[in-house]
């Protein structure tokens, strides 16, 4: 088994010791090589796992494919430095992704009010799993939005097929967490979210998932330490915070009407003070984001230039009133 003692991007902060049986599994490119292989993480280098065609088959093996992950990476037959690959997202292409809103503080900051039928409903919106960009890229920049957002948030990360779980069982299909920047483009956002439907074109284009995948084992929950830095400063400070609904519990209602498989992705949503909005800060193009999340690691993309707007679109998305 592999330790992590360094104080890299990928062996977060305080958590200095991790337990023999903890995974930090990847998906990387080897030097001089696009084609995307699964890793895992020792200290400031990548295991190279040999057996799985991806991390999603790494997953469809369940508990077995755990295991045979652990095995080989404490035989180490091939490794790479961390410097040397280039990283992907865990999952490049997830199953399906879900994003909830489960803590109170960012939906109190965000819209002032927090509706009733919050507390009695897990709301969410089913993210774009076409778009996942990955850990160290450029974020890109719709030309319709003025106001582009990061979102500091975690995903659990489905292990095992449910359909009508209970919640204990529900809480055992995750086999792990990873870091969830859900980009937004808030003007776009509530122009839409006006109409009492969306997101859509405010949340689609983009979302970062990294820089690994770490095993629920291994993973606190509830009170891991968070943190959002923009060019370095510290814009948020703190912990996930109190969940309205725990992932076991959203993942058991999901699985009464809807088959949920290894692979799935569902977002807690932004913790309290995670985002721009709530702070009242923007970013800017050139910008880069770091989102940290003890346990996981430390998740980097740099905002990107704002698209020019497109020659004669069929529908002008930027525009914000109709013609005189």
């Amino acid at each position: 088994m592999f330790h992590i003692t360094s104080r890299g991007d990928l062996a977060s902060g305080p958590l200095d010791e991790v337990e023999e049986d903890t995974l930090r599994l990847v998906t990387y490119q080897p030097p001089g090589d696009a084609t995307p292989r699964v890793g895992a993480l020792d200290g400031d280098r990548v295991v190279d796992l040999p057996g799985f065609a991806s991390m999603l088959d790494l997953l469809e093996r369940g508990p077995a494919g755990l295991d045979d992950a652990r095995t080989v990476s404490a035989v180490a037959a091939v490794t790479h430095p961390l410097a040397d690959v280039t990283l992907l997202a865990p999952l490049p292409r997830p199953r399906t992704m879900r994003d909830f809103m489960l803590v109170e503080e960012h939906v109190r900051n965000s819209f002032g009010d927090v509706p009733q039928e919050w507390f009695r409903i897990p709301v969410h919106w089913k993210c774009n799993p076409d778009t996942v960009i990955a850990p160290d890229t450029v974020a890109p920049w719709p030309y319709y939005t003025d106001k582009l957002d990061f979102e500091l948030e975690v995903a659990a990360v489905i292990g095992a097929p449910l359909f009508r779980a209970r919640v204990a069982e529900a809480e055992a299909a995750i086999v792990g967490y990873t870091i969830f920047n859900d980009w937004s483009a808030r003007d776009i956002q509530f122009r839409e979210m006006s109409v009492s439907i969306g997101p859509a074109f405010g949340k689609d284009f983009a979302t970062t998932l990294g820089p690994c995948l770490t095993t629920s084992d291994a993973f606190d929950a509830t009170g891991a330490r968070m943190q959002a830095r923009i060019n370095g400063e510290t814009w948020s400070d703190g912990t996930i915070g109190a969940m309205r609904f725990t992932f076991a519990q959203v993942i058991s209602t999901l699985s009464e009407y809807q088959p949920l498989h290894p692979g799935d992705v569902l977002g807690g949503g932004t913790v309290g003070r995670g985002c721009g909005l709530e702070l009242d800060r923007w970013i800017a193009p050139g910008d880069v984001v770091e989102l940290e999340v003890e346990g996981i690691g430390v998740l980097r993309n740099t905002v990107g230039q704002k698209d020019s707007r497109p020659e004669n679109p069929a529908i002008d998305l930027s525009r914000q009133e109709e013609d005189a």
